[in-house]
This record gives C-alpha cells, structure tokens and sequence, in this order.
C-alpha cells in the first residue's frame, strides 16, 4: 500500500474538513502530523490513528491564544519541520499546513481554501480590527502572503475541493493546473426518519457561517408560519472571535424565540437531528465546499443554501434544494417546503441519488489513488 503522510493544522474541532481528513487516514493507514489536537473535541476516530504534535514555536508561546498565535504556530511548524519517516507522498490539508513543501518533498496539497484571512476575507478581517491593529495586521498578512505564495509555486500537486477553491488558487498563486475532487459522505449512515417541525442548521459557530442569517430568515418565516423551531448545532473555539459571535447570537436567539443552539453534538445526535428535520439551511459566507448540502441530501432531506461558494456545485436550484439571494428568499423557500409535503419529498429523493452518484467515498477514492500515484512517481 502507498505510504501516506498527512499534514494538517490542527484537529480541534468537528467540521467538514476534519471529516476528509479523517477518512484519507483511515484509507490509506496515514500518520497524521498536527500543530493542535484536541482528542475531546474532534471526531472519535481520529484516537485510533497515529498522530503527532509538531511545534509549537517560542515567540507563539509568548502570544495570548487566539487567530494570531494560532497561526504563526501552525506556519512555523510546518516551515520548519522535516519528515524523517519513510513515505510516499506527504499529503497536506487545512493551511498553512502545506508549508510542509518547504523541506520536504513529494507533497500534494488538499486545498480546502487557500488562507482566507491574508486573501478573499482580508478586507473583512482588517475592518474588524481597531485602528491601532490594523498597520500591523496589514504588515503580517503581507509577510504571510509572501512565504505562503514561494511555497505554493514549489508544490507539484494541488487538488482543490471544489470548483470555488480552484477559483481562488489561480486568483491567488496563479495556477490553473489544480484538480477538482470534492470530499465524500458515509450516506448509509443517513436517513430520514420522518418531520418534526424544525429547520436545522449544523456548522462550526462563527461568523463566517452566518448563523444570524439563517436566524433572520426564521424570524421571517416565524411571522408567517406557527408551530416551528430553528434548531442550530456546532462548536464553539474558545478564540475571542468565535466566542463573541457565539454570545451575540445567543442573544439573538433569545429575541427571536423558538431557536435553540446545540454546542458538542455527537455524530449520532448529529445524524438524528438531520433524520427528523423539516429542511436544512446553509448560510456560510463563500464557503470552500461545504458537507452539509450533501449531508441533508444524504438525509433525503431538502437544503436551502446561499447561492454562493461550493454549494453551487453540489445543489441542483429546484431539484435537490433552493439556493438563495437573500434572508427574505430564505424565508420564502422554508415557506415553501413546510407547506407542500410532496415538494420536499421529492427534493429529498432528489438530492439523495444526486449525492450517491457524484459524491460517495466510492467514487472519491477511486479518482484518488490515481492522482496519489502520479503525485508519488513525479509524473
């Protein structure tokens, strides 16, 4: 078998990447080398791997936790770090991971999304900064983009995940050459067990996932319908940024009514809130791919996304679920669905045999042992 190496920023949460990343270990009997691990808050499988910490750098040390240490701690890391191990292919994930590249070679890179805090999200985070940080926020980014754009040029594979993070590596570095495979999903372990009455939405608590969104168009749809519930689930990082995105909407949730937030839902209670739910909302700001479009339609279950980013890859507008231009679209389309049982049946059956087709680990796999080959032969 190919001996694989995995690089991966870290593994602290629960989230659509961790998934991939989880299931590329266990395939391929991976050694995962990480910068953060946390056994209590990412998936379970990962305890049965072996892994291990690299890093942590002395002036990251120095700095409060947060986006900024965690970073220069990752990067650092993984510049400086050297694989001993006999491999094949070293086959990096979340960034800056693959700054693995720089002393080690035979790397694909699995661009989940080049960094968005240094690129398409840069605008965005300086605003958030007060004045005095953002002369130095613009100084560190600028010294990221550089190293991160040398290291880039120096890896021979990349396959992005979805057709938006290929949109960005040729934006960003300038390489057409990257390859579109996007994640699978377990779909056998999915299923619809019938409408209790709720919307849910399942993703990592942050601003970039826009749970307000999704939340607005509730209090729309709330106005018009009676009887229901938004039900949001994900974690919460304990960085200042996160957390304070955390309270507000639970503050919002309170004025709204009827919205509850689950934080550290199992797998098990995962699946059962999707199996039970009416429809499921996506919200998440551009997002790289996105697992839970296809985790609803696994579910056989409708999805009403944002019409942006990876979902338009994965969703079928009016077959397997709606992508929409506004809070107020939202609103309408959970409208829609909550009224005519038959429609929604019919969008689940849909989006299930869309997502068994186009998106099993079947069909992952096969495209990827392909791809390994050529990445471990150089060709």
């Amino acid at each position: 078998m190919l001996k694989l190496i995995i690089a991966q920023a870290n593994l602290i949460f629960k989230g659509g990447a961790e998934r991939v990343v989880l299931k590329i270990a266990q395939h391929y009997k991976a050694k995962i080398y990480t910068a953060e691990y946390s056994k209590e808050n990412t998936f379970e499988g990962f305890k049965d791997l072996d892994i291990e910490i690299i890093g942590k750098s002395a002036f990251a040390k120095l700095l409060p936790y947060g986006r900024a240490a965690q970073g220069l701690n990752y990067g650092l890391s993984f510049y400086n770090f050297r694989i001993k191990d006999d491999y094949d292919v070293i086959n990096a994930h979340i960034a800056p991971s693959h700054w693995i590249r720089n002393k080690n070679e035979r790397v694909l890179w699995y661009c989940h999304t080049p960094l968005r805090d240094v690129y398409d999200l840069y605008d965005y985070r300086l605003s958030l900064k007060k004045s005095y940080q953002r002369p130095i926020y613009a100084m560190g980014a600028g010294a990221v983009r550089l190293i991160d754009k040398d290291v880039v040029k120096r890896i021979g594979y990349i396959v992005a995940n979805s057709n938006n993070t290929k949109s960005r590596i040729e934006k960003y570095y300038g390489r057409r050459d990257a390859l579109v495979l996007g994640g699978g999903v377990d779909y056998e372990m999915f299923s619809n067990e019938g409408d209790d009455r709720y919307f849910f939405y399942p993703s990592r608590i942050s601003p970039n996932k826009r749970q307000d969104y999704a939340m607005r168009a509730f209090e729309i749809f709330k106005s018009r319908v009676k009887g229901y519930k938004l039900i949001i689930a994900g974690d919460v990082s304990k960085d200042k940024l996160y957390y304070d995105y955390y309270t507000y909407i639970k503050d919002l949730a309170s004025k709204i009514g009827d919205v509850e937030i689950i934080v550290g839902a199992s797998d098990k209670k995962l699946n059962e809130l999707y199996a039970r739910s009416t429809a499921v909302l996506f919200a998440a700001m551009n997002e790289d791919y996105g697992l839970v479009p296809l985790e609803a339609m696994a579910s056989r279950k409708p999805i009403i996304s944002v019409n942006e980013g990876g979902p338009i890859d994965t969703i079928v507008n009016g077959k397997t679920g709606y992508l929409v231009n506004s809070i107020e679209e939202m609103a309408a389309r959970m409208e829609q669905v909550s009224e005519d049982q038959q429609l929604a049946s019919e969008l689940g059956r849909n989006g299930r045999r869309r997502m068994i087709s186009k998106y099993s680990w079947k069909h992952f796999f096969s495209r990827y042992d392909k791809i390994l080959a050529k990445a471990k032969s150089g060709s």
